[in-house]
């Protein structure tokens, strides 16, 4: 009798591709639980060294602006000594739902390198040889640029916010004791969001293969995009000038690039056009 050969991933069904996804997925979850059961008890460490840090007057990015400040001539108003607020729990099970849902942001960031290479090895088998060997680098890039936007994150938006937010008070009769749940929540935030905000350069590179985007539209756009960039750092950080810039400048940066790389890509097409039409 003679072997069953394995189906051509073109040739498969849309319930076989389903079915496909669905072990990656499920594989992608198991890593996640897997770290995120390391990172539940590792409890000390993730919320007193990590979680808590930027709460610290001490903080490394506090002691940076202070600094900064101080060298261009500023007053000390980037230089603090108190971020006068409590963390509070005001629910039963407030610390235990912290620490789980913590743990499993904790699981999804760490195991975010291998939920892209199940999410390569699912697209893989579509692509040509060629852009199999040009997208070599993909799982590796996009690590980077995630890890350095929840580096950008944690140790940027989250101090800015935190230090502004935790502060700010309408009256002196109104004390800030911040619930635990809505402190996580905004560390959660923006160090997740910065760090899919920093794959742009990868998904410009991916709209340009399949032809929806070219430098030209992105140059056009530019103002637009300015505009939105501005938008999105004013909803990720507090409401003062100094910290949107600070937010929009690296964002500003990464779209830059991504006109860089949308060309090269749009290049590299055209002259496998060439190559084609002449053979």
């Amino acid at each position: 009798m003679p072997k069953k050969t394995k189906a051509n991933p073109q040739e498969m069904s849309f319930l076989d591709h389903l079915e496909t996804l669905r072990w990656h997925l499920i594989r992608s979850i198991i890593a996640i639980i897997i770290i995120s059961g390391v990172a539940f008890l590792a409890k000390s460490f993730i919320f007193d060294v990590i979680l808590f840090g930027p709460k610290d007057p001490n903080f490394i990015t506090y002691r940076i602006l202070c600094n900064v400040s101080k060298s261009i001539g500023l007053d000390e108003s980037f230089c603090f000594t108190e971020i006068p607020f409590r963390i509070q729990s005001r629910t039963m099970a407030g610390q235990f739902s912290a620490h789980m849902w913590t743990a499993i942001t904790a699981g999804f960031i760490i195991a975010f390198p291998y939920i892209i290479y199940e999410l390569w090895k699912f697209i893989a088998p579509g692509l040509h040889p060629k852009e199999r060997k040009a997208s070599r680098g993909f799982i590796l890039v996009a690590s980077i640029l995630f890890f350095i936007g929840v580096l950008f994150g944690y140790y940027i938006v989250s101090p800015l916010s935190i230090n502004f937010l935790g502060s700010y008070q309408v009256s002196k009769e109104v004390f800030n004791d911040i619930d635990l749940s809505s402190y996580f929540g905004l560390i959660r935030a923006s160090v997740l969001a910065s760090g899919l905000i920093f794959e742009l350069p990868i998904l410009i590179y991916i709209l340009t293969k399949i032809g929806l985007v070219t430098p030209e539209t992105l140059r056009s756009y530019r103002k637009f995009a300015l505009v939105g960039i501005l938008i999105v750092s004013a909803i990720i950080t507090p409401p003062d000038i100094a910290s949107q810039i600070i937010v929009a400048i690296p964002v500003l940066i990464l779209y830059e690039i991504s006109i860089f790389i949308s060309k090269i890509v749009l290049k590299k097409q055209q002259k496998n056009e060439i190559k084609a039409q002449q053979s």
